[in-house]
């Protein structure tokens, strides 16, 4: 048995260390345990280590401070820079966008006064496509009209669907009055707003000039057409030994080369047509001046203009005009427009009519059965002036007709063969 208070190590008794003060007759002892012993070396250490670091601190502090702040220079100068460069790259945004904005509003004033301009062309074309359609009988369809306010609705949806664009880029063959026509400068994989609004652009450039290149070659069409059936009529009347009043080649021609404007193309277009339809009126009006139309439509002609067998004495004789088998009172009609000169009994033509039609020209209707014009009346062609009959020197109902010019017969089969040609015309 060992006795209590006491412990053994290793086979010896472990004593607790004491700590004895003595002062005087007082002897005061206190005893330390292991673990107190412990707990003050380990505050020592620490007063120990703290003492160390902050002395380390206190020296290497300054080293410490410029570091961090030398550090947070450069962080402050690198944001700097970088905010610069946004700046810079923003500037350069706006100024593009404000380049690109003002090109495209020169090209919307473009195709604005383009588009206006059409309108203006088709507005002066009315009346002239009108007066073709009278003496040419070929106008334009309804789709030569110019583009209305749907082009520039078109332009300011794609202006409000894409309101910024790039800077031009200015090629040698690029041609006025759309000179500034591509707004890219440098070609991009992906579609942008930019170049759907190219391609709107260029679209709506390529139908103006379509519908502009249209008119142009609608008018061109007119006036050759026009002068065309002059010439037509023209070399009708001139074979036939007719008169013509005008001259219609346009082969003799010459002169030194004058370049001419691009925009005066339209307005000289526009005068080479009036040109050739005022020559085609003149042309028309003075055929429609000659007797050319057939008195007795759908009737045959029972005698000749020339020598022949006189039906009453049988001899040789002129017939100095043409006979149509007609019933008596069917309307005997005038050949063309002019002024009744007699219209009364004539001797061996019976009931006769004679109209002046001008120019030395003039015709007679004989062996009426009835006359229903006056002299001194105008008459346009086709007016009844008369029934037909078989009055005066006759042997059976018919219509005499007769052409003279200055007084002498000519042969009525000229004219109208030279109707039937020119009646397409007429």
């Amino acid at each position: 048995m060992k006795p209590n208070g006491q412990s053994a190590v290793f086979g010896r008794r472990k004593e607790p260390h004491t700590v004895i003060i003595a002062r005087g007759n007082e002897i005061r002892h206190f005893t330390i345990r292991p673990w107190l012993a412990a707990f003050i070396g380990s505050a020592l250490a620490a007063i120990a280590i703290g003492y160390l670091l902050a002395t380390s601190y206190l020296v290497l502090r300054d080293d410490l401070i410029g570091a961090t702040t030398a550090r947070q220079a450069r962080m402050q100068q690198a944001y700097e820079d970088r905010i610069s460069a946004l700046r810079a790259q923003v500037d350069r945004i706006t100024s593009r966008q404000l380049l690109d904005q003002q090109l495209m509003e020169t090209k919307v004033s473009e195709l604005l006064a383009r588009q206006t301009q059409l309108s203006q062309r088709h507005g002066r074309l009315g009346p002239i496509l009108e007066r073709a359609e009278n003496e040419v009988g070929d106008v334009p369809a309804a789709s030569d009209a110019p583009a209305k306010p749907d082009t520039q609705a078109e332009i300011t949806g794609s202006l409000s669907r894409a309101p910024t664009y790039s800077v031009a880029s200015l090629s040698a063959g690029d041609t006025r009055p759309f000179s500034l026509w591509s707004t890219r400068s440098d070609p991009l994989d992906n579609e942008t707003a930019a170049d759907r609004a190219d391609k709107l652009f260029v679209s709506i450039n390529a139908s103006l000039k379509a519908i502009e290149n249209q008119q142009l070659s609608r008018i061109t069409t007119l006036a050759d057409n026009a002068y065309r059936n002059a010439d037509a009529i023209s070399q009708a009347l001139e074979a036939a030994g007719l008169p013509v009043d005008g001259d219609l080649d346009k082969n003799n021609v010459g002169g030194p080369l004058v370049p001419l404007d691009p925009s005066m193309i339209f307005d000289s277009k526009i005068k080479e047509l009036d040109e050739a339809l005022d020559a085609l009126d003149h042309i028309k009006k003075e055929a429609r001046k000659l007797p050319l139309t057939n008195p007795a439509p759908g009737h045959a002609v029972t005698s000749p203009f020339g020598v022949r067998t006189d039906p009453i004495l049988g001899t040789a004789a002129l017939h100095t005009g043409m006979d149509f088998r007609a019933p008596i009172g069917m309307p005997a009609k005038v050949t063309a427009a002019g002024v009744v000169t007699k219209a009364a009994w004539n001797g061996g033509y019976g009931r006769m009519v004679e109209v002046d039609h001008g120019n030395g020209f003039s015709t007679r209707y004989g062996h009426l059965s009835e006359i229903d014009v006056t002299v001194g009346q105008k008459l346009a062609a086709g007016d009844v002036i008369g029934k037909t009959g078989s009055s005066g020197r006759s042997t059976g109902p018919h219509l005499h007709y007769e052409v003279r010019h200055n007084g002498e017969a000519i042969d009525p089969l000229r004219f109208l063969a030279v109707g039937k040609k020119v009646a397409q015309y007429l």
